[in-house]
């Protein structure tokens, strides 16, 4: 079985390690700064329809969602959709979240092209992620090197959309501090540290998907240049 040879495990486990390191930092911003209440007093609800006059998003919507740190911008219906959490807590961890998500709807006003890129490759990465595993098995299996190398070339969409991801996620982060600090949302130091620390950690899970994409495929190409080299 691939994934249980210890050339997988050498590949993998560097990037199961860096993924849970950064799962426990995610937590731990969010649970510290999501107890300290902004001066401001505003809600992410409150604060995200604030953000959207001061910057002229008025086709932005705003729309709850199931679960906790499920928040995310969804351009083809240009909404903002907030966790109750955010939307409902005045915390700083709230507000910088929900800054970050208007971030990205920004992004989409102004057709930003790291994000417009990005979108086109989500459908071919849902295929490639699948379809390159496969052909990687099955090329692997009858010894068709060329396949497998097909294979790899399909597979590699995913490590070039983690790759795009972090401009993305990284520019919604400065775009979140400037309309907070502007707008007077977020009002001391203490507060901005505090949004800084949980976009920061936010923006590490992008960078340890990056990581684990492209050790993934790495492990991949030595597997097949091993076969072609037997």
């Amino acid at each position: 079985m691939f994934f249980l040879s210890p050339t997988y495990l050498m590949y993998m486990i560097p990037a199961f390690i860096l993924m849970a390191i950064t799962s426990w930092y995610v937590k731990a911003a969010y649970n510290k700064w999501s107890r300290v209440a902004a001066g401001s007093r505003f809600t992410g609800s409150e604060a995200t329809k604030r953000l959207i006059n001061s910057s002229g998003l008025y086709g932005v919507k705003i729309q709850s969602t199931p679960g906790e740190m499920t928040d995310h911008y969804d351009p083809r219906d240009k909404t903002v959709y907030l966790s109750n959490g955010v939307a409902n807590s005045a915390s700083v961890a709230a507000l910088a979240i929900a800054a970050h998500e208007l971030g990205h709807a920004q992004q989409d006003a102004e057709e930003y092209f790291p994000l417009k890129f990005r979108g086109v490759l989500v459908p071919l990465v849902n295929i490639g992620s699948n379809l390159g595993w496969i052909l990687i098995m099955i090329g692997l299996f009858l010894q068709l090197t060329q396949l497998a190398w097909i294979g790899i070339l399909v597979f590699s969409g995913g490590a070039l959309f983690a790759l795009v991801t972090l401009p993305v996620e990284f520019d919604a982060s400065a775009r979140a501090r400037r309309m907070l600090a502007d707008s007077g949302i977020i009002q001391t130091d203490a507060e901005m540290r505090g949004v800084s620390n949980v976009l920061n950690a936010a923006a590490l899970t992008y960078v340890a998907g990056l990581v684990t994409a492209v050790l993934q495929l790495l492990y991949y190409v030595s597997l097949i240049s091993g076969r072609s080299r037997d």
